[in-house]
C-alpha cells in the first residue's frame, strides 16, 4: 500500500494549502466580514485546486498568494462576478461579436477571441466592458474548471483608435490575478508595426511569470499554434464559423451519433429519444447484424430475457475497448476514466470504455454528448442506472476518423426520485438544470509507433515522398525564421534612418546656433 501514501512534495503542498487558508481566515477576514463575497470565502475553504492555483502562480510564497487572493476576491465582489448573467450585460455587447469563445488550439486549449477592430475606447462603457470580460471568464471557469484558455488578439484591420491600454491592462490582470493558471498563451496575430511600442508596454505588464506566454504571429505563423479548422479565412484557415447572438457560441457539445448516423438537432433528438431508447440501451453490438424494432419504453420495463440479451451483447461490444484506470467521484455517478479517453490509429486502439457507477439510493438517468458527433459512436448514449449498479459505455471511432485533443465528451446525469413511468425524453425536458451533474472528458490521441522500414512493403517511391515531405516542412520553418529576421532587419534599418535624420537635424541646428552667435558678437 506504500504506493498510495502521499510523497514529500504532496505533503508540502497540503501544508501550504492549509497555511494559506488559516492565514486568510486570521489575517484577512477577521476585521471585516463584508469585504468579500461569502461564496468565494466558502469555496476557498473547500476547493484545494483553487488554493493550489493561487499558490502555483505565486511560486508557493504564501505572503504573495494572500495578496493575490485579497485583490482577486475584492474584485469579484466589486463586479458581482458570482451573479453576472446575460441580463446584466448590455445586449449590444453580445451582438457585436468583439469577444467570444470558439474552437481549440493544437494543444486542446479553448480559444478566447478578441476582435480588436470592433473595440472603440469609450469611458462611458468601460465598466460594462470589464463586466463583459468577467462574464465570459466566469462562465468558462464553471463549464471547464481547471482547463486553460488561449487568448487570441485578432489585430486584422485595427489601428491606433482601437487600442485601449487601460482595457488591455485589465484583461491581463484577469489572468495575472483574478483567474490564476487560466492562461495557456496569449497570441497577437497580424499586429500593425505602428503598434509595436504599445505592445512593448503590454509585455512589461505581464511580468516574468507570464512573459513566456505572449506570442506574436503573422498570418503565416499562426498555424503553428492553431489548426486551419479553427482559423477564419482571413488568417488562412477553413473555419466557416460566424459569430451570431443568441445563443452564446461557447457550448460545442452535441448529441452523439448512434448506429443510424448523426442526429440533426437537440429538439429532434429529445422528441425521438423515447422511441430509440430500446435501440440505444445495449441491444446491438458493433458486429451485430440484427437490429431490434424501436418501441416505446419506460423505466419499469425490464424483463429477464432482455437482461440476458443485453449482457451477451455487452460482452461482445466491450471486448477490445480500452479499460479506464482512473475515477472521478461525483455526487450522483462515479465516472471512469476521470479526465480523458485515449484513442490511437490501430484497430485495437479505436474503442474506449466509460464506466458509470450510481452512488445514490435512487435511479439515475444519464446521457453522453460530444463536440464531434460525426466521429464517434457511443453505446448507450442515453439510459438509466439502478442504485449501486454500473453501466459500461463503449465509445468508438467511426470509420477512418482520428481522435483529436480538441474533441470533448460531456456526461450528464440526474437523479430520478419517483418517476418510474416517465420516459427519458420527457424527463430530460423537465429536470431543472441545477439538478443535473455534468462531467467533461478530454480526448487524447496516442502517438502511433512507426514500424521499422520493410523493403518488401515500402517502395523507394514511398520513401522519397516521405523524405520530400520532411524536406518541405524543414524549408517552411527556415522560410518562417527568415521572414522574422527580415522583419527585424527592416525595423533596424528604419530606426537607423530615423537616427541618421535626427543627427542631421542636430548638426544643422548646431551650425545655425554658431552662425547666430557669431553674428551677435560682431561689432555694429
Amino acid at each position: 500500500m506504500a504506493e498510495h501514501e502521499p510523497n514529500e512534495g504532496e505533503q508540502d503542498l497540503t501544508k501550504k494549502i492549509e497555511e494559506t487558508r488559516q492565514r486568510f481566515k486570521n489575517e484577512l477576514i477577521q476585521d471585516s466580514t463584508d469585504k468579500y463575497d461569502s461564496r468565494d470565502v466558502e469555496r476557498l475553504q473547500k476547493d484545494d485546486d483553487l488554493v493550489e492555483g493561487y499558490l502555483t502562480w505565486r511560486l508557493y510564497v504564501v505572503d504573495d498568494t494572500l495578496k493575490m487572493i485579497d485583490e482577486s476576491f475584492q474584485w469579484r465582489k466589486e463586479f458581482g462576478v458570482n451573479d453576472l448573467n446575460e441580463s446584466i450585460i448590455p445586449k449590444w455587447m453580445f451582438e457585436t461579436g468583439a469577444v467570444y469563445l470558439h474552437g481549440y488550439d493544437k494543444e486542446g486549449n479553448k480559444l478566447f477571441w478578441f476582435k480588436v477592430k470592433l473595440h472603440i475606447k469609450d469611458a462611458k462603457t468601460v465598466v460594462d466592458k470589464k463586466k463583459y470580460i468577467a462574464f465570459w471568464l466566469e462562465r468558462y471557469a464553471k463549464k471547464e474548471p481547471g482547463m486553460p484558455l488561449t487568448v487570441v488578439f485578432d489585430m486584422a484591420e485595427s489601428g491606433i483608435s482601437n487600442i485601449d491600454m487601460d482595457f488591455v491592462k485589465y484583461i491581463i490582470n484577469c489572468f495575472k490575478v483574478y483567474y490564476p493558471k487560466f492562461l495557456s498563451k496569449m497570441i497577437i496575430v497580424d499586429m500593425p508595426w505602428i503598434m509595436n511600442a504599445a505592445w512593448k508596454i503590454v509585455r512589461s505588464w505581464l511580468g516574468p511569470e507570464a512573459i513566456s506566454k505572449l506570442k506574436f504571429a503573422s498570418k503565416a505563423e499562426i498555424q503553428t499554434f492553431i489548426g486551419p479548422e479553427y482559423l477564419p479565412p482571413h488568417m488562412g484557415g477553413t473555419d466557416p464559423f460566424k459569430y451570431s447572438y443568441p445563443p452564446l457560441p461557447d457550448d460545442d457539445f452535441q448529441t452523439p451519433t448512434n448506429e443510424n448516423g448523426p442526429i440533426g438537432s437537440e429538439d429532434e433528438t429529445e422528441s425521438k429519444e423515447g422511441e430509440m431508447e430500446s435501440k440505444d440501451a445495449l441491444e446491438s453490438s458493433f458486429s451485430s447484424e440484427i437490429v431490434a424494432k424501436p418501441k416505446k419504453v419506460n423505466f419499469l420495463e425490464d424483463s429477464l430475457g432482455a437482461e440476458d440479451n443485453d449482457r451477451a451483447d455487452l460482452n461482445v461490444r466491450v471486448k477490445g475497448a480500452r479499460k479506464p484506470l482512473t475515477t472521478f467521484k461525483g455526487p450522483l455517478l462515479d465516472v471512469s476514466p476521470a479526465e480523458e479517453l485515449s484513442f490511437g490509429s490501430g484497430e485495437l486502439e479505436k474503442k474506449c470504455l466509460i464506466i458509470l457507477t450510481n452512488v445514490t439510493k435512487n435511479q439515475v438517468a444519464f446521457k453522453v454528448r460530444t463536440t464531434a458527433p460525426e466521429k464517434y459512436r457511443v453505446k448507450p448514449s442515453s439510459s438509466s442506472c439502478e442504485p449501486g449498479a454500473s453501466v459500461d459505455i463503449v465509445v468508438s471511432l467511426h470509420g477512418g476518423s482520428q481522435a483529436s485533443p480538441q474533441d470533448r465528451f460531456l456526461v450528464m446525469a440526474a437523479e430520478m426520485d419517483s418517476v418510474g413511468t416517465q420516459e427519458l425524453a420527457q424527463f430530460w425536458k423537465e429536470v431543472p438544470k441545477n439538478k443535473v451533474m455534468e462531467h467533461r472528458l478530454r480526448c487524447h490521441a496516442l502517438d502511433s509507433v512507426k514500424p521499422a522500414v520493410n523493403p518488401l512493403r515500402e517502395s523507394p517511391m514511398d520513401a522519397a515522398t516521405s523524405g520530400q515531405q520532411e524536406l518541405n516542412t524543414a524549408l517552411m520553418r527556415v522560410m518562417a525564421c527568415n521572414s522574422r529576421l527580415e522583419l527585424k532587419l527592416n525595423t533596424c534599418l528604419w530606426m537607423q534612418k530615423v537616427l541618421a535624420g535626427l543627427v542631421l537635424v542636430l548638426v544643422v541646428l548646431n551650425l545655425l546656433c554658431l552662425h547666430l552667435l557669431g553674428t551677435a558678437q560682431r561689432p555694429s
